[in-house]
C-alpha cells in the first residue's frame, strides 16, 4: 500500500467523474507514472452521481493507495458542484483538474507546472487538435471567439478540462450552475494572470459525452452572469441607471413629441402606439434586465451553502 508521506502536498489533481467505470484503471495508472516527476500529489475523485461502479473503484485505489481520495455526492449535481466541492478540500500548493474519460493527457501536467512557475495563476489547456466530432469542434469554435470578444480575455478554448491553478485562485472561487466554463474569465476579472499552452487530446476511448448542445445556451446566459458578478456587483447601479436613463430618455422624447403634437396640432393620442411605447420606456424598460441579474446576485450569494450534498468522504479523517 502507498501511503501518503508527513511531506507537504505539492499537486492536488482534481478530476469530476459521472459513470466512468471503464476508465478510471487506466487514468489512474497514467497519474501515477507522470506523478514520479512532480512530487508529492494528491489524486481527489469526485463522484457526481454516478450509477455504475466508478466510486467502488476509487474507494479499492484508496485501500492501495492514500494519495487517492474520493468525494461522492448524492446525486448528480453538475461539473461546477463537483469542481467546487474538489477545490474546498484539495491541499496542493498548485491544484490541477482534469475529465476522467481519458481525453484529457497527465502527462501535460509537468507543461502546466512550468508554466505556473513562470508566474502565472491559470494556466488552461489548448486543445489545439481536438479529436472530437466536426460539428462540437465547430460550435465550440463559435462559442470560444464569442467568449474572447466578450470577456476581453484571448484564449484559443476556455471549456478544456485541463487545467492547472495557483492554490489561492482556486480558493477565492465561488462557483454554481455552469459558470465552471468561465473560470479563466472569472480568474481574469479577479486580476490574475492567466494564460494558455497547447495540450494532448485524446479520441473518447469508452462510453459517450455527457455534455450535449444545450450546454451552449446556457454558457451564454453564465457569460452574462460573469459580467456582472465581476463588474457590478458592487456597483449596479453603473449598470442599472445607464439603463435607465437610456430608457427613460427615449421614452421621454417619444412623450415630448406626442404632447406638442396634442398641444399645437389638437392630435388625438388614445390609438397611438406610440404613447404605450413611451410609457413602457418610462416605466418598465430597465426592469426586465434588473430582475434576471439582481435574481443572480441573490443567488450566488446562496451558492457556497446550498450547491451540493456529500454521500461520503473517502481519505480525509
Amino acid at each position: 500500500m502507498i501511503l501518503l508521506s508527513d511531506q507537504h502536498i505539492d499537486i492536488s489533481i482534481v478530476i469530476p467523474m459521472l459513470n466512468e467505470e471503464e476508465s478510471i484503471p487506466e487514468l489512474y495508472e497514467r497519474i501515477c507514472r507522470m506523478a514520479v516527476v512532480v512530487g508529492e500529489v494528491e489524486i481527489i475523485f469526485v463522484d457526481d452521481g454516478s450509477s455504475d461502479r466508478s466510486a467502488v473503484l476509487v474507494q479499492l485505489l484508496h485501500q492501495e493507495d492514500a494519495r487517492v481520495k474520493l468525494i461522492q455526492f448524492r446525486k448528480n449535481y453538475g461539473k461546477a458542484a463537483a469542481l467546487a466541492a474538489g477545490f474546498h478540500k484539495a491541499s496542493g500548493d498548485f491544484v490541477f483538474t482534469m475529465d476522467a474519460d481519458l481525453q484529457d493527457d497527465p502527462d501535460e501536467i509537468p507543461a502546466l507546472l512550468n508554466k505556473l512557475k513562470e508566474g502565472y495563476d491559470l494556466v488552461s489547456g489548448w486543445k489545439r487538435v481536438r479529436r472530437d466530432p466536426w460539428t462540437k469542434r465547430f460550435v465550440s469554435k463559435i462559442y470560444n471567439r464569442f467568449t474572447s470578444l466578450f470577456s476581453g480575455l484571448n484564449l484559443h478554448d476556455f471549456n478544456c478540462g485541463l487545467k492547472g491553478y495557483r492554490r489561492e485562485v482556486v480558493k477565492s472561487f465561488n462557483i454554481y450552475g455552469e459558470l465552471h466554463r468561465y473560470l479563466p474569465v472569472i480568474a481574469h476579472r479577479n486580476g490574475f494572470r492567466v494564460t494558455e499552452i497547447p495540450v494532448k487530446h485524446h479520441a473518447r476511448k469508452f462510453g459517450r459525452t455527457k455534455y450535449g448542445i444545450a450546454r451552449f445556451s446556457r454558457g451564454a446566459f453564465d457569460l452574462l452572469t460573469i459580467t456582472f458578478l465581476t463588474k457590478y456587483k458592487k456597483r449596479p447601479l453603473h449598470l442599472f441607471g445607464t439603463w435607465g436613463l437610456l430608457s427613460t430618455l427615449f421614452g421621454v422624447v417619444i412623450l415630448v413629441v406626442l404632447a406638442v403634437q396634442k398641444i399645437l396640432f389638437n392630435a388625438h393620442l388614445s390609438r397611438r402606439p406610440l404613447l404605450f411605447l413611451g410609457l413602457l420606456m418610462v416605466i418598465v424598460g430597465v426592469q426586465f434586465f434588473s430582475i434576471g441579474l439582481l435574481g443572480e446576485m441573490i443567488t450566488e450569494a446562496r451558492a457556497e451553502s446550498d450547491t451540493y450534498q456529500i454521500k461520503s468522504l473517502v481519505g480525509w479523517e
